[in-house]
């Protein structure tokens, strides 16, 4: 008898193994990634509308007003924007019009499956499950594009001799093509890295942190 009672009150006495509940994996994005999409949208559809409408865009051309009056001078600027190359048929232009235009409709499927994540609740003011990985991957992969598609821009009037570009005084150059541009690389390489990091850790395994994630560990 005395064994049983013992055994008894050894089931009945709670167990020193906690559980430590995980609250489901979500992604936020970052204030940074929502400050330079919310900036940098606007601008490319802006571009990519110029570049696709040409030469109605074009000085001389029935939509150039008032829409596109600054490309005018970016024209001048950078020959691939200006008559120079589009009177001799160069289509690098508009093949880089159509990258801008998959790209944002891949950022924007992005901030449609986060915003769709957040209205459901279930993970704060992140996406979790299968939306919020997917909404992760697309970003990635448009941040990706976006850096290779700048780098080779910029490549392109490297192996020309600056051909559309040498024309300018070097304080021109710097206000007028290489910053404005240069935005391009800087933000979405960012952008690589943030989401880049969460593809790996989740990947690996590893517990993730930072504002785009919920930790934690969960036995079954």
């Amino acid at each position: 008898m005395v064994a049983t009672r013992s055994t008894s009150a050894a089931a009945a006495k709670p167990s020193s193994t906690t559980t430590t509940m995980k609250l489901p994996w979500s992604h936020t994005p970052t204030t940074l990634t929502l400050l330079w999409l919310a900036i940098s949208l606007p601008l490319v559809a802006w571009d990519t509308g110029y570049v696709l409408l040409r030469p109605m865009s074009m000085p001389g051309g029935s939509l150039h007003w008032p829409l596109w009056v600054p490309y005018e001078l970016y024209g001048r600027v950078d020959h691939v924007y200006g008559f120079k190359q589009w009177n001799a048929g160069n289509g690098f232009t508009g093949a880089q019009g159509a990258l801008n235009l998959v790209e944002t409709v891949m950022y924007l499927v992005y901030l449609g499956l986060w915003r769709a994540g957040r209205k459901d609740g279930m993970n704060g003011a992140g996406v979790g499950g299968r939306r919020g990985a997917l909404a992760v991957v697309i970003a990635f992969s448009a941040a990706v594009m976006t850096v290779s598609k700048t780098v080779l821009y910029w490549l392109n009037e490297y192996f020309s001799g600056f051909d559309n570009i040498g024309h300018n005084a070097p304080l021109d150059l710097l206000f007028l093509w290489i910053i404005p541009n240069g935005a391009w690389l800087v933000f979405p390489s960012y952008m690589i890295y943030s989401l880049g990091s969460e593809i790996v850790d989740g990947l690996a395994g590893a517990p993730l942190d930072g504002p785009s994630s919920a930790r934690g560990t969960k036995e079954e």
